[in-house]
C-alpha cells in the first residue's frame, strides 16, 4: 500500500481542522441557544455534535457518491431525485434525534417539525455546498489534464519539427561543403570538420532549453562556415554579444534565419551583401539580419520548410514573448525578431 502523498494528508488535516473549528466555534465559543437546547444545559453541545455529524454527511455524500456516480455521469434527474431523498431522510433521522434528545432533558414544549424543517434548511446548504466544492475540485483536476495534455502535445510536436529540421540542416551543410570541393578540397575538408561539430552538436542538444552562450557560439560557427564557402562572393558584416551567461534559449531557434540569410543572398549582384547582428540586453534577444537579393532565382524560394518550422516553434515555446517580421523589399529581405528569454 503506498504513502499518501502530502498533498493528500494536507487536504484531509484541512478538513478535519474545518469541522472541528467549527464545532468549537459554535458549540464552545459562543452561548447559543437553539429550538430548546440551551447551552447552560450542556444539550446543544451535545445536540450540535451529532448535527454537525450529520452536516458533514449530507456534504460528503455529495461529494463522494451524488456528485460523481450521478451528475458527473449525465444522470442529472436522478441525482436531482436522490439528493432530495438523501436530504429528507437524513433531516428526518436527525430530527428523531432531536425528539430523543429533548425528551431526555425534560423539553416537551417543543414542536418535532420545527426541528425537521431547520434540519432540512441546513442539510440543503451543506448539499449546495458540497456540490460546488467537487464541481471546483473537478474543474481544477480537469484543468491539470487538460495543461499536461497540452504540455505533452508541444513536447511531441516540437520533437516532431526538430526532426525535421536536424535533415534540413544536413543538406543546406552538405551543399555548402559540396561547392568547396575541387576549388579548394583544404578548405573544404576545414569546413566538413566544422560541420560535423555543429552537426553534433544538434544531436546531442536535445533539451528544450540550453544556454544561450551555447547557442550563439553554435550560430557563429555557421556563420564562419558560410564565410568560407562564399568567399568574396558576399560582403559580410555581422556582431554577436550578449550580457546575461545564465539566460537560456531554445536550441537551433535562431538558425533557420541565418541559413535563409545566406541561401537566398543574391547570386546576380557585383557582391552580395549580408548584415546579422544578435544581441542580447536586459533579457530581451534581438535579431537583425538583412540579405540582398534577385527576383531572378526563383528555383528556391525565400522560406522553406527551416523558417516555417521555426514560426511554429517560437509559437509553441515563446507565446505572447516574441515578435517577428519579415519584410521582402524590392532587393532586400530583412528578418526583426526579438525575445523575452
Amino acid at each position: 500500500m503506498g504513502k499518501l502523498n502530502t498533498s493528500k494528508i494536507a487536504l484531509i488535516a484541512g478538513h478535519i481542522l474545518f469541522w472541528l473549528f467549527n464545532y468549537w466555534l459554535i458549540a464552545f465559543a459562543t452561548s447559543l441557544n437553539w429550538n430548546g437546547f440551551t447551552h447552560d444545559s450542556g444539550s446543544f453541545q451535545y445536540a450540535y455534535l451529532y448535527g454537525l455529524f450529520f452536516n458533514a454527511l449530507v456534504f460528503y455524500i455529495q461529494i463522494f457518491w451524488l456528485f460523481p456516480k450521478m451528475y458527473n455521469q449525465g444522470k442529472k434527474r436522478m441525482f436531482y431525485v436522490v439528493s432530495i431523498f438523501v436530504i429528507l431522510l437524513i433531516s428526518i433521522t436527525e430530527a428523531y434525534f432531536d425528539y430523543l434528545l429533548l425528551i431526555f432533558y425534560g423539553v416537551n414544549d417543543i414542536p418535532v417539525d420545527a426541528n425537521f424543517n431547520t434540519n432540512t434548511i441546513f442539510h440543503i446548504l451543506y448539499s449546495i455546498a458540497g456540490f460546488y466544492y467537487i464541481l471546483k475540485f473537478e474543474y481544477k483536476k480537469s484543468k491539470k489534464i487538460s495543461q499536461a495534455l497540452v504540455e505533452e502535445n508541444y513536447k511531441t510536436e516540437l520533437k516532431y519539427l526538430k526532426a525535421q529540421l536536424n535533415p534540413h540542416f544536413l543538406f543546406n551543410g552538405i551543399n555548402s561543403v559540396y561547392h568547396l570541393i575541387g576549388k579548394n578540397d583544404t578548405l573544404a575538408k576545414e569546413t566538413l570538420l566544422q560541420f560535423s561539430g555543429l552537426l553534433r552538436y544538434q544531436l546531442y542538444e536535445s533539451e528544450t532549453y540550453i544556454s544561450l552562450e551555447k547557442e550563439l557560439n553554435y550560430v557563429l560557427q555557421y556563420i564562419k562556415i558560410e564565410e568560407t564557402r562564399k568567399g568574396s562572393d558576399i560582403q559580410l558584416d555581422y556582431e554577436i554579444e550578449f550580457e546575461s551567461s545564465t539566460k537560456k534559449i531554445a536550441p537551433l531557434l535562431l538558425i533557420p534565419f541565418i541559413e535563409n540569410t545566406f541561401k537566398h543572398c543574391s547570386s546576380h549582384a557585383e557582391k552580395s551583401e549580408i548584415s546579422i547582428r544578435i544581441i542580447e540586453t536586459g533579457g530581451t534577444l534581438t535579431l537583425n539580419s538583412t540579405n540582398s537579393f534577385d527576383n531572378l532565382n526563383t528555383e528556391n524560394p525565400i522560406g522553406g520548410i527551416g523558417l516555417n518550422n521555426v514560426k511554429r516553434r517560437l509559437s509553441l515555446l515563446y507565446p505572447n514573448e516574441y515578435h517577428l517580421e519579415i519584410e521582402k523589399g524590392n532587393t532586400d529581405f530583412i528578418v526583426d525578431l526579438s525575445i523575452n528569454l
